[in-house]
């Protein structure tokens, strides 16, 4: 059974990912439903991460406030998606280059505060990179939109990749000890 909501989270995971270029406010819900699922795992009888419900009810608030802010977002804005590719994969290249963390030390809490700051480092570097494109142009630095949009479609996109990392983190910490 736990092979099969393992794929599940995989999955919730995976079309997190898809969805988050144009719907970001929906994408977060299903990063948590991933995490979520994977709580219920067990092996003989023990949980096969240790997610537990303080976790969860942590990230259930902070995708709840993501959700609502991003609903609130002006309409233009909650349907543009440029520059969408360059925040989620360098979302995605932050959080694995975090979970390399591991190297250093094997406390959960310092991997679990490296991997956030190198996602949220790594949002930021993405979309640095595309406002040097010609395509990102309107929303360089000195357009004074940087920052907004940057907010508007950065906070979905690291709260998406912040759940599975945070599943890796769990993984790692207990496979080194």
């Amino acid at each position: 059974m736990e092979i099969a909501l393992i794929i599940i989270s995989v999955l919730l995971w995976l079309g997190a990912l898809a969805l988050l270029p144009g719907r970001g406010a929906v994408a977060p819900l299903l990063s948590f439903l991933g995490l979520f699922t994977l709580s219920f795992a067990r092996t003989d009888g023990y949980p096969l991460l240790p997610i537990n419900g303080t976790i969860l009810t942590t990230w259930l608030s902070m995708t709840l406030v993501v959700m609502v802010a991003s609903y609130l977002q002006p309409e233009p804005i909650r349907r543009q998606t440029r520059g969408m590719a360059y925040i989620i994969g360098g979302a995605v290249t932050g959080m694995v280059v975090g979970l390399l963390g591991f190297t250093f030390t094997t406390v959960p809490s310092v991997l679990y505060a490296i991997m956030i700051l190198a996602t949220v480092i790594g949002i930021f570097l993405g979309f640095l990179l595309y406002t040097r494109t010609p395509d990102g142009a309107p929303v360089a630095i000195g357009s004074g939109n940087f920052f907004r949009y940057l907010l508007a479609k950065g906070f979905p996109t690291a709260i998406t990749v912040m759940q599975p990392g945070v599943a890796l983190v769990l993984a790692i910490s207990i496979n080194s000890l």
